[in-house]
């Protein structure tokens, strides 16, 4: 079946989970996290995804900020960071994580070649809302799905289930795009097409389900989209 609807992972994916971490960094008065940034971003996302995954298996389910800024905590003592001001800060960056440079450019062209465009996101609506206005690319997207319209985080199905229900379209006529190896093979597993965006170049997962295209960058999505 021809593509239809282009659907992309938020965090990692379309926005730069990083950046909070190296612009606090990179401000003055920092010195502490100037040299701890690198591991304190690895960890606060390592452990951000951990915990998504153990409350879904546990059925303890709570906002994805939540989730965020337990993450955070965690990853802040580990570096020895007990700054509550630097705390702050990482969280009010969060909201306005930066998109990949690609990103405008390939969801206008999705959009001008006719593909109905979505994120589908373990992030609650209101972080959704700012990333997305903060980079401004609200005008080419076409919907914000979260989770916490089913109440489980990903790779649960049901939360996939989300975009054929949305679209009103069979899975085998969505791209789904994400950069987290888990969640590409999750969305294969369900019948998507299935874009990696392998960026730090790592090993395929194993898991049910492989991902069709394994990329770099997002630049070529379009083309992946109408072949």
């Amino acid at each position: 079946m021809p593509i239809k609807v282009c659907i992309f992972d938020a965090y990692g994916t379309l926005f730069d989970v990083a950046a909070a971490a190296r612009l606090a960094a990179a401000e003055p008065g920092r010195g502490a996290l100037a040299a701890a940034w690198p591991r304190l971003a690895d960890d606060w996302r390592r452990k951000q995804l951990e915990y998504s995954w153990l409350r879904a298996v546990m059925g303890a389910h709570i906002p994805f900020w939540q989730v965020t800024q337990d993450g955070l905590d965690w990853a802040l003592e580990a570096s020895g960071l007990t700054d509550l001001e630097t705390r702050e800060r990482l969280l009010a960056l969060y909201w306005e994580l930066p998109a990949y440079p690609e990103v405008p450019a390939m969801l206008a062209r999705l959009k001008a070649e006719g593909f109905a465009t979505a994120i589908l996101s373990n992030g609650s609506p209101d972080m959704l809302r700012g990333a997305v206005s903060s980079a401004g690319i609200g005008a080419l997207l076409d919907d914000m799905l979260s989770v916490e319209s089913v109440g489980v985080f990903k790779p649960a199905p049901a939360v996939y289930r989300l975009v054929t229900d949305r679209f009103g379209c069979s899975a085998d006529e969505v791209l789904f795009v994400s950069s987290n190896g888990w969640d590409a093979a999750a969305a294969s597993a369900y019948g998507f097409r299935v874009a990696w965006v392998n960026r730090a170049g790592q090993p395929m997962d194993r898991l049910p389900g492989r991902p069709h295209h394994v990329l770099a960058d997002l630049t070529s999505i379009p083309d992946l989209a109408r072949a």
